[in-house]
């Protein structure tokens, strides 16, 4: 084994100047290889069957129902306010009743809250109203 101490003359050795990359190029293939390795297991998924995007034009009928929720949260029923929850089950419940039942169509805001949309759905659930819609604007073409 050789080691170089100094030059024989006694001079100074030169300044080296370049960068030892290959501390760096290690490094940077251990990660490249880690990553390799975990992304497969970050991206593993449970399989499911997820529902497909269906865009209907709606059939208004008059007997169908509106219910419209504003972004403060209100409530209409066919453009009329209801004060509040328990006033929408009342009518729910009178509306589940008709034979054939009519549909209820929700319009919510794109500002509203999904918590007040929600109130409505359960609303109907409650009243046991067989089909809920949700009204939506088509995409704009292009």
């Amino acid at each position: 084994m050789a080691m170089n101490v100094g030059s024989s003359s006694g001079d100074e050795d030169e300044v080296v100047s370049s960068i030892n990359t290959t501390p760096l190029v290690d490094v940077m293939l251990v990660l490249l290889i880690i990553f390799l390795i975990t992304i497969p297991v970050v991206t593993h998924t449970i399989p499911v069957q997820l529902p497909k995007e269906t865009n209907i034009p709606r059939q208004t009928k008059p007997e169908n129902i509106d219910i419209s929720v504003n972004k403060d949260g209100d409530i209409f029923w066919n453009q009329q306010l209801v004060p509040d929850t328990d006033a929408l089950f009342q009518r729910l419940s009178k509306i589940a009743t008709i034979k054939p039942q009519p549909e209820v169509h929700i319009r919510g805001d794109g500002q509203a809250r999904y918590e007040s949309i929600g109130r409505v759905i359960f609303q109907c659930q409650r009243a046991s109203i067989q089909k809920v819609s949700f009204v939506t604007e088509p995409p704009p073409k292009g």
